[in-house]
């Protein structure tokens, strides 16, 4: 491994603690990230700080938990919608800009979702080239959904549990950089376009370092998946678009090795939430409940970790990491300095990546929903205090105390049983409240930063009638 090694990172959306082969899959073939698990790491207890997709991709792409730098609430809605006026602050700092600046070439491929305007773009934050959509693939314009009225507005408002922007629906943008290159593309054909673009990334740049940011929108919903994929799938469309994860990587690894790269080259594989794990789609194995939850199963994920030479090849970690701990592992690998004008969240795992560490360098991992503070880990033991959403429906204060490690599946509440350990983990939530704050106690936090505003926003593309669309409407209506 060279001083300078480059960076992949996969990051898929949606898809489940249990949706791989390595994670106790039974319906989902993953031969080439099983191979990818079997020659590095796989992580059993990597969170990801939001169990929704813009926060947990701003954290991650930042080392910051969500409500550090704003992404806790975008005016009221959990995650960002098309031509909304907020997005990443551009004075943040993230991994991506972080490497261009020391040298790195530095590239995205796939989904963004951390703001559409042009100063919250990709291209804003530190990547030289990107080639994606800006915000999820059910942000396009769906059947039915085009003339949608106030009433079914209200029903769907409802179900989301959100408040929604208008528009609600615009034609789905592919960008190329800042321009968008074509609107209601086939999304069947999306992941071998990102690919081809990673590929010629990694071939012009296989002199000098550098960072591939591959962001899959697979599986979340609507899935349109190549038929190749779908013929073979043992858990239809849903086993299809991970069939297609997996092929992914699979180019990924092979560009590499013929590449002569696959020594130099660290690649991360992971998920910015857990799976909705509808029934026979998703997976979130023995975790309980689901994405937009704060239960194991919205930010539990996949998470692993190969780089010859540097990472031990076959080894499972139980230590307690998180996807906001990239960002300084990644630097330090890179051999780049951290900012210190700021906090950063993220510590630095690269000695539990090389199984050299006994315990997770973070004493609490905070669980937050939008900006409500749900619950708390230290070690094994995880204390929820409030619901927003549940599987369940629930919603309002509770307190619940689980071990981890005898009961992944939080399923016996041993509360009563604890007491000194309930109260140790409402002081680790009372330091959090202060610094990050919590909207279920009034409480505003005082190491803030803002999140990126402009005045006058606009959506990227507006429906034209007379455009001659790949589809004027996706037809599947499934929303993720």
């Amino acid at each position: 491994m060279r001083d300078r090694p480059n960076i992949v990172l996969i990051n898929c959306d949606d898809l489940g603690y249990g949706d791989l082969g390595c994670y106790g899959s039974t319906v989902h073939d993953t031969p080439a990230l099983d191979r990818m698990a079997s020659e590095g790491m796989r992580m059993t207890d990597f969170y990801m700080a939001s169990p929704v997709c813009s926060p947990s991709r701003g954290a991650m792409l930042t080392g910051c938990y969500p409500a550090r730098i704003g992404f806790d609430d975008f005016d009221g809605i959990h995650v960002l919608f098309p031509g909304m006026g907020v997005g990443l602050n551009p004075s943040e700092m993230t991994i991506a800009r972080l490497l261009q600046e020391s040298g790195y070439a530095t590239s995205m491929v796939g989904k963004w979702h951390c703001g559409d305007q042009p100063d919250f773009l990709p291209t804003r934050h530190g990547f030289d080239h990107w080639l994606g959509i800006p915000y999820s693939n059910d942000m396009g314009i769906q059947a039915t959904e085009r003339e949608m009225t106030a009433e079914d507005r209200a029903e769907l408002e409802e179900k989301l549990g959100i408040k929604l922007p208008t528009p609600y629906r615009v034609p789905l943008p592919l960008l190329l950089d800042d321009v968008i290159i074509e609107a209601q593309p086939d999304q069947a054909t999306l992941t071998s376009r990102y690919l081809q673009e990673s590929v010629r990334f990694m071939r012009e740049n296989r002199d000098r370092p550098f960072f591939l940011y591959f962001a899959h929108m697979y599986v979340h919903l609507p899935i349109y998946v190549q038929e190749r994929f779908a013929a073979a799938s043992r858990n239809g469309p849903y086993g299809a678009a991970v069939a297609c994860i997996d092929w992914a990587a699979d180019v990924l690894l092979h560009e590499l090795q013929a590449l002569g790269l696959d020594e130099d080259t660290i690649m991360i594989f992971t998920s910015d939430n857990g799976a909705l794990a509808r029934p026979g789609e998703g997976s979130n194995g023995p975790l309980r409940a689901n994405k937009g939850t704060t239960w194991e199963g919205g930010q539990r994920v996949p998470c692993i970790v190969r780089g010859p030479g540097l990472i031990p090849a076959g080894v499972e970690s139980s230590i307690l990491t998180t996807a906001m701990d990239l960002y300084p592992t990644i630097a330090a690998w890179c051999g780049v300095d951290l900012p210190t004008d700021r906090v950063i969240d993220g510590r630095d795992i690269g000695e539990v990546l090389q199984g050299r560490a006994t315990a997770s360098p973070h004493d609490a991992f905070y669980y937050y929903s939008g900006s409500n503070l749900e619950a708390v880990r230290a070690g094994n033991w995880k204390l929820h205090v409030y619901k927003t959403r549940s599987h369940r429906g629930e919603q309002g204060p509770t307190e619940e105390l689980y071990d981890l490690t005898a009961d992944i599946g939080e399923t016996s509440n041993v509360v009563a049983d604890h007491p000194d350990v309930v109260a140790r983990l409402h002081g680790l939530l009372d330091q959090a409240r202060q610094d990050l704050g919590d909207a279920v106690e009034g409480v505003e936090g005082h190491r803030r930063r803002p999140v990126g505003r402009v005045a006058n926003p606009v959506p990227l593309a507006e429906f034209d009638p007379a455009h001659p669309y790949y589809m004027a409407e996706y037809d599947l209506t499934d929303r993720g």
